[in-house]
């Protein structure tokens, strides 16, 4: 999952080989004027950070094939094109699945270079059965309350304790949305996607994703290579795995990160005092959750909820300096509030992520295949746990509803196509959530496609974030459609930016943002991170 871009690129350049270009205007859909104003009612929703946003709401059907049947409502956001050249609307997502699109919007169009926001309107939207859409799934509230049971299920009582609630929440969607479970899918969403570029007056989209949102964007080209005008996909999913393979193989990825994080601690003993050795450090980490799981702190963070604290680090290293911070008050200063914090800041789920996890499960379920063994998940957990122990069993617990969803799965979208115009991939050879091995793999899959690689980099979701390396090819390529052409598995590699300082924590806590805690030198970096979240 680690491997070495540069030499599979030739060398570790910021740009390398040919580049072909697509001239705006060689395929940019009409005019400025050939949009949705007869369709789409847009409002002003701005925010202090966005204050050019727009919203708008779409009415699509439950079920496509029955295009007059019931009825669902779609949120869309908005920031509008302001350029004479315009270059059509740019959909982005967030991934999750269950991730809300309509800040999104907001964030990318603020954060790509001025001259090339300007030439298009950039859409959220919020999927079916998420956030601002209508109607929105909560299966269970408080399904994640504190304190669950020890993920690690080292008895019988344990192992039932967390089947209990995995069978529970299953059915309470069945009970709750049962006639919508069928709908909440990819292939569904995707379908979304091609109504609102239909309700936007659009001929083709662009598409710019993160996480689960490069799968969604890899199927609707799969479904609709015609009207797919570029296509950006950062940290990509792998496509041949889903969904239950991959999250074994995420497992081991996130070991292998928390243990980044270790070292990382280890570099910094002057500040956190926890030693110069990672594996003793790692073996204070596992004394800390073994403590945890018999006495949690403060009534509320248990062995659990810890794992569910540490994990986003996993996902963004400016996390970093907030937990070490956490794990040495609690270790060197038998101090547990630090700890707490950084549980209500990362590891909580409030009512949104409720939501979240809701529409996880329930495309994640619907979407391909799982066991309904139980046996065999056992079987696999506890293999991939001998060399992965950091989160396989609470990954294995939060996805343990799909061993009894109550409703059919699907196939999954073999996503291979030939039909595309060039397509930029986005991968960062450490990124524990969507591993490297899959942006190597859709690079193969997608004709014309190109692979920007960040070496040595393990965040997930990399462009508009600090790198301006990766940030100069996804400017060019929204620009004119130029893509960087080299030989192997990388067409372009770029470096990775450091990790962060200790001192990083000590601004951030001035925040009660969790987006912002432990933020690293790039203010994006945090707010894009608030915004993708977690467990993609």
């Amino acid at each position: 999952m680690r491997k070495r871009a540069a030499a599979l690129c030739g060398a570790a350049v910021v740009m390398a080989g040919t580049f072909t270009a697509v001239p705006a205007e060689a395929s940019a859909p009409g005019t400025a004027n050939t949009t949705q104003s007869t369709k789409l009612a847009w409002k002003s929703c701005a925010t202090e950070n966005y204050p050019t946003l727009q919203c708008a709401s779409l009415k699509v059907p439950l079920d496509h094939r029955r295009p007059h049947g019931e009825k669902i409502t779609l949120a869309l956001s908005r920031v509008p094109h302001t350029a004479r050249t315009y270059q059509g609307p740019l959909l982005v997502n967030p991934g999750g699945p269950g991730g809300s699109g309509l800040t999104l919007a907001g964030f990318v169009a603020s954060s790509l270079p001025a001259k090339v926001a300007a030439q298009y309107d950039v859409i959220g939207f919020d999927p079916r059965g998420v956030g601002a859409s209508k109607p929105a799934l909560d299966c269970k509230p408080g399904h994640f309350g504190p304190v669950r049971p020890n993920s690690l299920p080292t008895t019988p009582a344990i192992e039932k304790a967390n089947l209990d609630r995995a069978r529970s929440f299953a059915a309470a969607c069945g009970k709750k949305y049962g006639h919508l479970l069928p709908y909440i899918n990819t292939t569904s969403a995707v379908r979304d996607m091609d109504a609102i570029r239909q309700a936007l007056g659009a001929k083709k989209i662009n598409y710019f994703g993160y996480s689960y949102g490069t799968y969604l964007g890899a199927v609707y080209a799969k479904f609709f290579p015609e009207r797919v005008r570029r296509l950006v996909l950062d940290s990509v999913v792998d496509p041949t795995d889903v969904w239950y393979e991959a999250n074994l193989n995420q497992d081991v990825a996130f070991n292998d990160r928390h243990r980044a994080f270790l070292a990382w601690v280890a570099k910094y003993d002057a500040t956190y005092r926890l030693g110069t050795d990672p594996e003793k450090i790692e073996a204070k980490w596992y004394a800390m959750r073994a403590a945890l799981a018999k006495k949690p702190a403060d009534g509320t963070v248990g062995a659990s909820e810890l794992e569910d604290t540490f994990i986003p680090g996993g996902y963004y290293n400016g996390y970093w300096p907030s937990l070490a911070e956490a794990f040495a008050a609690y270790v060197n200063d038998k101090d547990p509030e630090p700890l707490v914090e950084a549980y209500e800041n990362f590891g909580a789920v409030d009512a949104s992520g409720d939501n979240g996890y809701s529409v996880y499960t329930s495309v994640q379920c619907r979407d391909a295949d799982w066991p309904r063994d139980w046996r065999q998940w056992r079987k696999d957990n506890w293999a991939v746990y001998e060399k992965a122990p950091f989160m396989t069993w609470n990954n294995a617990w939060y996805n343990a509803p799909c061993a009894f969803w109550p409703a059919d799965s699907l196939r999954p979208v073999n996503v291979a196509n030939g039909k595309l115009p060039p397509v930029l991939l986005f991968q960062a050879t450490g990124d524990a959530a969507t591993p490297y091995e899959g942006g190597v793999t859709v690079h193969r899959l997608l004709a014309r496609s190109s692979l920007v690689v960040e070496e040595g980099g393990g965040n997930h979701g990399i462009t508009l974030s600090g790198n301006t390396c990766l940030d100069r090819h996804l400017a060019a390529y929204l620009t004119d459609g130029t893509v960087p052409r080299g030989h192997g598995q990388a067409d372009a590699v770029c470096e990775a930016l450091p990790d962060p300082k200790p001192a990083a924590a000590a601004s951030a806590s001035a925040s009660a943002s969790a987006s912002a805690r432990g933020a690293s030198a790039s203010p994006n970096g945090s707010a894009l991170h608030g915004l993708l979240g977690f467990r993609h």
